[in-house]
């Protein structure tokens, strides 16, 4: 039942990663809209990653489950 988070949480850590790069790849050679869209990625990376691995949502899921 755990997979498809787990799965959803490394896409948002590739994501970061991503955007990471990018991020300090822009500052580096001065690019602007390379690190606009860095910060953008590192900014959906996190959330994805935080909103996928949420414990209390496991919580509440297993709740409404009926499992304990």
């Amino acid at each position: 039942m755990n997979e498809p988070r787990m799965v959803v949480a490394s896409i948002g850590v590739f994501i970061w990663l991503a955007g990471l790069y990018f991020t300090i790849h822009g500052l580096l050679y001065d690019m602007k809209l390379e690190f606009r869209y860095g910060m953008w990625a590192l900014g959906i990376g996190i959330v994805t990653f935080v909103v996928a691995l949420n414990p209390l949502a496991q919580r509440k899921s297993a709740k409404r489950d009926g499992s304990t």
